[in-house]
Order: C-alpha cells, then structure tokens, then sequence
C-alpha cells in the first residue's frame, strides 16, 4: 500500500475526524446491469495489502483484496441501483443514490466522507469529492475494489439467466461481441433501456 494513499486520510484526521468513509461506484459505462457502490472506513493500523486503484489491478488481485478489506475494515457499505432505475434517472442520479446508500448501509456510520468524482453525494455529512479520488485515497481505492467485485459476481450470476449475452465475459460492458449479441437476440430484461447501442434494439426477448 502507497504512502501516499494516506495523505487524504491523514489530512482529515488532522482537523479532528475519526470514522472516514471512501466511497466509489463501478458501472457507469455497461449497456446492462446494475451500478453498484461501496463505502469502506478503514482502520488506523490496516495492514500493508497492497491496495490500489482497482482499474490497476488484475481480477485476481481484485478478489484478494475484497476479502482482506472486508476483513480488516472498520465497516462496509453497498449500494446497488438497478438498470429500471438507471433508465427513470439517469445514469449520474443512480450512481450518486447509489453512493449514499452504500453510506446508510455503514455500521458504524461515517463522520466524513471521501467521494471519487466531481459531485456530493445526498447525504448530510461533511464530505469531498476527488477527480480520480481512487489514486488519491487508500478508502476510495478501497471501495474502488470492492464496488467492482460486487457487481461483476452480480453480472457473473446474470451470465447463468441469458447465456446468449455472455455477460460473464463482459460484465455488460459495450465490446464488439456484446453490440452484436444485442443487434441478433435484442434487450433482455437487465439491459439499460435508455443507452445508444440498447435502445435502438429494443425487441423482446423471446
């Protein structure tokens, strides 16, 4: 684990708050699935494991770390947003709704909050939000990890309901073989309605 992961952290800790939450989202991108959130406070004393931005790390590393966060995290939070939702909102309102549910689902609950991104969260406690918080911040790096974890066990499930889509390999994300699945078998029921590349193959199907 980087130092330098710390400094946000540190910072905050130093103007007197005790219980900090960093908070990041995985699928905003995706033709289908949900978009998911996690909110991670970690101890003072978490042991050097490595944690980074989850982006730069490969799927094994990624699970490795999910089970030592949840491990040794003070508490954990998700929020999962469904694409029906997704669709009603739009993609920017889920992601952030699902951000405050992962902080409403922290036992104990936070007393700052460390967002990746350019936007507040709906929820009334001190917070910032970091561009590219998940390189600045070991809890937003954290949360980065186990928000993707999450929801790619999720489209792993939802590969066994529409085997057609693959999503197993894809996660729902708009690869070649994942617009041409859509173009010959049309929406399923988790595909976001609302997406170019969905919404123009908006048969049933069977």
């Amino acid at each position: 684990m980087s130092v330098d992961l710390w400094t946000c952290e540190q910072r905050i800790r130093a103007d007197g708050f005790c219980l900090i939450a960093g908070i990041d989202e995985a699928g905003r991108g995706p033709l289908a699935g949900p978009v998911v959130a996690a909110a991670v406070i970690l101890p003072d004393d978490m042991p050097e494991c490595g944690i980074n931005d989850s982006k730069k790390l490969t799927t094994r590393k990624r699970e490795a770390l999910y089970h030592d966060i949840y491990r040794y995290s003070v508490t954990v939070g998700i929020g999962i947003i469904d694409p029906a939702e997704i669709d009603r909102i739009n993609i920017l309102q889920a992601s952030l709704k699902a951000m405050a549910f992962a902080v409403l689902n922290l036992e104990p609950g936070p007393d700052y909050l460390l967002i990746d991104g350019r936007f507040p969260i709906p929820v009334e406690l001190p917070q910032e939000a970091l561009v590219r918080g998940d390189s600045l911040s070991v809890s937003i790096a954290a949360a980065s990890i186990v928000a993707k974890v999450t929801r790619d066990r999720i489209m792993g499930r939802y590969a066994g309901e529409y085997p057609e889509f693959d999503f197993a390999a894809h996660k729902g994300y708009p690869t070649r073989a994942h617009r041409e699945a859509i173009r010959r078998f049309g929406c399923c029921p988790i595909h976001r309605k609302s997406f170019g590349g969905v919404r123009e193959f908006l048969t049933p199907r069977p």
